[in-house]
Parts: structure tokens; sequence; C-alpha cells
């Protein structure tokens, strides 16, 4: 059995980690017996005539693809342009949006057979030995299919208890070097539940409200992994990795002793922190903690049944900051009840905690506790196109606020960030930038570039080198491929040539030369 798993194009501005969930599938695939492939379009250009040469080559028996809310169109795409290839292969989706909207993707997406709901790792495990036998579908118990006009869902799977023998991701199927040019940091959990009910959030629904905890160990060994694929940046994603005080105490032990060499982050709640927890995270090579704070206001933290109080996040912020880690804490625009007060409530709260905050703007996810119970809150769903779901622009409205008056309250903080960043610029363009602007300034250029090479294949496109343009040397090969991307994209020429050449000397691009010309590509 053969299955190909889908990374569906994600906009890299929103700074994707290699995707964790896709690694999960492919390795459960993998441990059920089948050759996997992942066919990543995220650091890749994603073309009909891309899709049909990987299917060519690998011939699949069944595709898969995993999507959230933002990118479900996208993963819809391209499983109808597999069935348009070849409607003999299988088709799947996963992911937290088709597991609560499965019925509803079934009944309007005739090209996906297949919806794979919640935790699918034990689902998979049973699976694929029968996926080319329709007939034994009903015994597996967390999908749901089409049978003639009938959806047919064989109900809920419990959670796995024992996470530890859940497969490691496969981010060795990953386009690897593409991702460390990237340089986003690689996602990594320690556990999967959480408590919690915040109303907005998917967690509980989709792990799970007990709190299932993986060996140290086994994290452990698998930072030393990432380590040995050649990131050194670790986001460990959970937001209960600090809940477990011990257990956070023997991580950081455990990367100390196994002299593990790597920058990492974390999220945490401000009621499970303390200044012992940061200062062993701090020492371990953590060097910043980010805080999910949403409001300002007392009332709405209530509403949206967040569980913390505006002090700890003063205490949180401050100890963390303390230990000598950055502070980042996140709020929501259009919460249920949203005011023009309640915003500037929040925008004053978030200046007060000295931390460096930033807004996003309520997503009412299917699943959601806002979204199934809209009517019981002040608010309004105002769109179900899946595409606006990005948490960028307002798609709701309460009693008090329009979408358009949330929109100026983003627009007005982006433009003072917008401000700030257009002085640093113009000091660069001077000449009078002091090392540290001078690096946020080419940072921020090349992180564009980069984004400009790896959504349009530009590598592809300007890699061959013709034998007369050679000169028999490889730095005669760089220096023409740093030219023609310059041309290609109209970047800065020195981030042009600073950025390929780091990236060839990095091993992130490599040089096929032979007697008719050198062939650059990802390593």
């Amino acid at each position: 059995m053969r299955i190909a798993v889908i990374a569906p194009p994600y906009p890299l501005e929103e700074m994707p980690s290699p995707p964790l969930g896709v690694t999960y599938v492919a390795a459960a695939f993998a441990a059920a017996g089948a050759e996997v492939k992942i066919f990543d379009y995220i650091v890749c250009a994603y073309t009909r005539e891309n899709l049909e040469k990987q299917l060519k080559a690998f011939r699949p028996d069944a595709v898969g693809a995993t999507s959230v809310t933002m990118n479900f169109y996208k993963a819809q795409q391209i499983l109808h342009d597999v069935k348009s290839y070849d409607p003999e292969i299988i088709t799947m989706m996963g992911g937290p949006h088709v597991s609560f909207t499965a019925i509803d993707t079934l009944k309007s997406y005739p090209e996906i057979d297949l919806v794979v709901i919640g935790e699918g790792e034990d689902t998979i495990a049973e699976l694929t030995h029968i996926l080319k036998k329709k007939n034994k579908w009903q015994d597996v118990r967390g999908i749901a299919y089409r049978s003639g006009d009938e959806i047919v869902v064989t109900g809920r799977r419990d959670f796995i208890m024992d996470i530890d023998r859940i497969p490691s991701p496969s981010r060795h199927l990953l386009p690897i070097s593409r991702y460390r040019a990237l340089g986003f940091p690689v996602s990594l959990i320690t556990g999967r539940g959480c408590p919690y009910s915040c109303i907005f959030c998917l967690g509980r629904k989709m792990v799970g409200s007990k709190v299932r905890k993986r060996n140290p160990r086994l994290v452990l060994d698998e930072i030393e992994t990432i380590i040995g694929y050649g990131f050194d940046r670790i986001n460990i994603a959970d937001d209960l990795f600090t809940a477990d005080k011990e257990r956070v105490k023997e991580i950081c032990t455990g990367i100390k002793e196994r002299s593990l060499k790597f920058v990492w982050s974390a999220f945490a709640r401000v009621d499970t922190v303390n200044r012992e927890i940061f200062d062993l995270m701090a020492a371990a090579g953590c060097d910043s903690v980010s805080f999910g704070v949403e409001t300002g206001n007392p009332e709405m933290l209530k509403r949206i049944k967040k569980g913390i109080k505006l002090e700890q996040v003063y205490s949180a912020v401050k100890m963390c900051q303390e230990s000598g880690m950055i502070a980042h804490a996140s709020f929501i625009i259009g919460l249920p009840g949203e005011t023009k007060d309640t915003l500037l409530e929040t925008d004053d709260f978030a200046r007060s905690t000295k931390a460096i905050y930033g807004y996003h703007f309520l997503a009412p996810f299917p699943g959601t506790t806002v979204r199934e119970k809209i009517d019981d809150y002040d608010l309004e769903i105002i769109t179900n196109d899946w595409n606006r779901y990005d948490a960028n622009d307002a798609i709701v409205k309460t009693s008090a606020l329009l979408p358009q008056d949330m929109h100026d309250f983003g627009v007005s903080y982006n433009e003072e960030m917008e401000t700030d960043w257009n002085k640093i610029v113009r000091k660069y363009q001077e000449g009078v930038a002091d090392p540290e602007d001078t690096m946020r300034v080419e940072g921020h250029w090349r992180m564009k570039l980069t984004y400009q090479i790896l959504k349009s294949d530009i590598i592809e496109k300007c890699g061959f080198i013709e034998p007369h343009l050679l000169n028999g040397s490889r730095d005669s090969a760089l220096h023409e491929l740093c030219r023609r991307v310059k041309e290609y994209t109209n970047a800065n020429e020195k981030v042009v040539y600073d950025t390929i050449r780091d990236f060839a000397w990095r091993g992130y691009l490599v040089a096929n030369i032979t007697d008719k010309g050198c062939v650059w590509s990802w390593s």
C-alpha cells in the first residue's frame, strides 16, 4: 500500500513550522506497513503539473490531506485534482476542520472519499490494511464516508491514553533543506490534552480534557533527532508544558545532561508558571515564552472561560523577563460583547504589561463553543468563507461593534508598528542604523526573499547554468545563480547574494556540475 500525505499550501507570512500533524500522520501510515511520501506544498509551489508529476512517479493507492479551516479549500482542491488525475485513488482528509464538519464536507465535496475524525493514529492503524475494501470501512471507528446517497459516521474513537506508543513524527519525509532555509522553529509537543474550556479554542475537543504526557526521555530523544536534521530552534507548542513543574525540571535537566545545543521557545498559561521554572527553562536554552491573554477586560475573561486573572499576567511577564527571556502576549479582537471601550481597555492593559504584544481577530472555527452556541453570546458570524478564517480580519460583529470598527482598531495597531519599522528602515537606508537594526532590516528582507524563492520554485527555474558560464568552477556557477535570482526577484542585490551564498555554504543548495552544465537544487 502506497500512501501520499499532502501538506497543503499555507501562507509563509503566517510563519508555519514544519507541519507536525502531517508528519504524525505519515508516521502512523508507515507504522501500519505502508510506503509513505509527503507531498509538501507549503515550502514547494503547488501546481497541478507538479502534483501529477509526483503522482505519476509514486503511483499511490491513496492520498490523504490534513487541513485547518483557513486552508481547507486548498486541500480540497488538491484532492479534486487527484481524482481528476486518477478516479481510482482513494482520497482522505483529516484535521480539526473536517473533524467538526465531516458530514457537510462529504455532502459538498464528492472528491473526498473518507474523513478521519479527531485523533487519527489508531484509526490509521486499522484503516490502512482495509483501505481498498470499502465494505469493511464500517468496522473502523473514527471515520466518516459516503455510501451511496448516505453519509456513514462510525462513531468517535477514544483518545489514546498511552501516547508514548504513538510513532514519532516522520520529519525526514519533509523537504528539510527548504524548511531550514525558511528558518522558523520546529514545533514539538510534550503531551496532548487540555482541561480548560476557552470558548474560542478547539484544543479540548480535539485532544481531550485529560492531559496525556509523554515520557521526558522520548521528548529528549525527539529533540536530539530534530537537532540532527540541522535545525537549531524548537518551539514547545503545548499550552500546558509549564503546568507540571517536576516534568519541566526533568526535561530541562535532560537538555543540559545531554549537552543539547539549541535555542527554544514555549507557550505557557500565566497561571501555571513561577520564577523557578523560568530560571530552569532559561538555563536550558529557552529565550522566549508566549502567553495567550486574549483581553484586558476582567468580565470578558470570565465570559470566554479563559480562567486567568490580569494580575497573573503582570506577574508572569515580569518573572519571565527577570529570568532573561522575552515575554510575548497575544490578544483577540472581536470576542463576544466587544465594544470600543473594551478594545481600548485591552490596548491599555497590553501596553502596561511591558511584554511584546500583538493582536489577531476572532475566527469562530467549526467545533468551537463560541460557534456552536452562538445564540448564547453577543456575537454574529458574518461569513462561512473558510478562506477568511485566518484571524487577519474581522468576520464577526457584536451589538456594539461592526466588522469595520474591529478592522479599524487592528489597522491602527498595525500602523503604529509600521511607523516604528519605517524609522528603522530609513536609518538603514541612510547608513546610520546600529548593528542590531541593520541585522533586523537585512533579516526581514532575507525572509521576504526566501518566501519568494520557495513559493515560486525559483531555484528550479533559475538553477541550470550553461557550460559556457561556468569557467569550470562552482564559484562561477554560484555567482551566476545569484545574478539570475536577483534578476528574477528584483530584490536587494546584497541580500540576494548574501542569502544564496549562505544557502550554498550551509548545504541547503547543492551543485551538480557535469560537462553539460551545472544544476543547482535543494539538498
